[in-house]
């Protein structure tokens, strides 16, 4: 094998990788919205959920997809963890399809004579100024790279029957029987943990196994191998995560690495059942003895491709069957391994949707950061009762405890803020839409927001720090008044939050709900104002305790000016995300 072959080979597989994420992230973008409310639909029924994950997979073309979709989901509630474990289940069977795709269009069909014509069509669609087309285009020249890195791969990968030395060795390590089995295996895995693509592998058995450089025991090994492959990868991906998104990578591997064991034990009467149904097919049984891939064109050829391609699955569908009915204890299992956090408080501060996978199409990204916007305000809104209680509190050594909480939800503040735009700063690096684009601009200056309100928390904090130090206090009159101030602004949270939820689903019309709030915050700190000027000059009030008062009621109705703007920007930027 010269060096350019190699390197030929290489460059197919990478072509062949690029195709398939190209398509995958054209197919979800096409697919838009439909997929939240595809998902959403979800019924208690088991197989519903089974027949969803398998949809919404084979729609996409993308398991991790789909598996980053479902957590998002079980963090905002709107799935339960056994549901989550129905549809992953459904996306494992979903994912089989590309290996029929590869054997029918890649092998039989060789659709790679296409390939060019297809990318003359993808690229009159991506010049258009619709995002639809252009996601359509996106798709169209993924489909075509993919079957023209395949076609590659096929004509780089060398005839070992020429080198017949080289092909002895290679069927050496099937001669070990049961061994062999589990070698083979672990070449799956390995080679799946590599290219982080079960699908790749997937081609990749497909060729060695038409090529006639493995028999088809051994490459259905391979096979199981990347199932457990797939499952290490994407906890390694969740492994950053949130407990949601490690469940959901633990059932994951759970359901494979059941599913191995017991077709391991079985190994043999399987691969009879695969070879049988490919027989009622009308060809040669690929599981007989002494079976072997002639004429890769043939109809040996045919069997071999198929009976992998069935066996996969097979595999996939009779798992389902069995496990779908212990879902729950699955959902019990793995919430017993990965607990969650012990500090109530330290896992209210963590982020919950964009740690939950790795990183999808920017429209899926953009869902994710905007649930972490909605928890963000929420988070946000809990340091408000701190700064109330602050208010409140007359012992000095509760008021420091309190100071410290302020202190630490600013932090806090900063780092989701950081930890959000780092976010939307790599989804900005993909390619996106234009409106992807006028959305991810919008969250920028929402989380902008959202950390001033932060600092104003801790401002207050530091204005009772120096009114302490100077051995002020507020009378019984001043506090109840502030406690009002605190009412309308905790109201005026309420109302942000709310339009945000109503900007997610798409249905924020108008927002004079917020305009409201922020008009009553006016209107009473200018009545504060002028009553606490009238009570300096009148009753001879102490005026640095009155300084501090008013600073106050200023930072609290800045905290309603943050929050305006929040919804202003929800509203001018229409803002819709599902």
């Amino acid at each position: 094998m010269g060096i350019l072959q190699f390197f030929t080979l290489f460059g197919a597989m990478g072509m062949f990788l690029y195709g398939m994420n190209l398509m995958s992230s054209g197919l979800q973008k096409a697919a838009g919205d439909r997929l939240r409310g595809f998902l959403s639909a979800m019924t208690s029924n088991p197989f519903k959920r089974v027949a969803t994950g398998v949809g919404i997979t084979a729609l996409i073309q993308s398991s991790s997809a789909t598996t980053v979709m479902v957590v998002s989901f079980v963090n905002a509630g709107l799935l339960t963890l056994v549901q989550a474990i129905g549809v992953i289940m459904g996306a494992n069977i979903g994912t089989t399809i590309t290996a029929w795709m590869v054997s029918l269009l890649g092998f039989k069909a060789d659709i790679s004579i296409l390939a060019v014509p297809l990318m003359l069509l993808g690229f009159l669609f991506s010049n258009s100024k619709k995002d639809r087309n252009k996601n359509i285009g996106e798709l169209i020249v993924g489909f075509s790279l993919l079957f023209l890195g395949l076609s590659f791969m096929k004509e780089s990968v060398p005839d070992l029957k020429q080198t017949p030395e080289v092909l002895e060795f290679v069927k050496q390590w099937s001669g070990y029987g049961f061994w062999s089995v589990l070698i083979f295996l672990g070449v799956g895995t390995v080679l799946t943990l590599i290219l982080q693509s079960s699908s790749a592998t997937m081609a990749i058995t497909l060729i060695m196994l038409s090529m006639g450089w493995i028999p088809f025991p051994m490459a259905c090994a391979m096979v199981l191998g990347e199932n457990i492959g797939t499952t290490i990868t994407a906890n390694i991906a969740a492994a950053v995560g949130n407990p949601a998104a490690k469940r959901a990578a633990l059932s994951h591997t759970i359901f494979n690495v059941f599913g191995v064991i017991w077709a391991l034990i079985l190994f043999r009467p399987f691969l009879n059942l695969v070879g049988k149904i490919i027989e009622l097919m009308g060809f040669p049984n690929p599981a007989a003895e002494g079976f072997a891939v002639m004429n890769p064109d043939g109809a040996d050829g045919t069997a071999a491709l198929y009976g992998l391609s069935m066996l996969h699955t097979l595999f996939n569908l009779i798992n389902t069957l069995i496990l779908v009915w212990f879902t729950g204890l699955i959902a019990k299992v793995v919430t017993k391994l990965i607990k969650e956090p012990e500090n109530k408080e330290e896992k209210a501060f963590r982020l919950k949707y964009i740690e939950a996978g790795p990183l999808a199409t920017p429209e899926l990204a953009t869902e994710q950061a905007f649930n972490e916007i909605i928890h963000f305000a929420q988070i946000s809104r809990n340091g408000l009762g701190y700064a109330r209680a602050a208010i409140n509190e007359t012992d000095p050594g509760k008021f420091e405890e309190l100071r410290g909480k302020l202190v630490k939800y600013e932090e806090i503040s900063d780092r989701i803020e950081y930890e959000i735009a780092t976010f939307l700063n790599a989804v900005s690096a993909e390619e996106i839409s234009e409106r992807t684009s006028l959305m991810i601009k919008a969250m920028y200056k929402i989380i902008g927001e959202l950390e001033s309100l932060g600092d104003s928390g801790e401002s207050i904090s530091r204005i009772l720090s120096r009114r302490n130090l100077h051995n002020k206090t507020f009378d019984d009159n001043t506090i109840k008044k502030l406690n009002a101030m605190i009412d309308l602004v905790d109201n005026t949270y309420e109302v942000m939050i709310q339009n945000l939820k109503l900007a997610f689903d798409g249905k924020l019309e108008e927002i004079s709900n917020a305009y409201a709030a922020e008009d009553r915050i006016n209107n009473l700190r200018n009545n504060l104002r002028d009553e606490e000027i009238e009570s300096i000059e009148s009753d001879r009030k102490n005026y640095q305790t009155s300084v501090y008062y008013m600073d106050i009621v200023s930072e609290l109705e800045t905290m309603g000016d943050f929050m305006i703007n929040i919804s202003q920007t929800l509203y001018k930027t229409k803002l819709k995300i599902s």
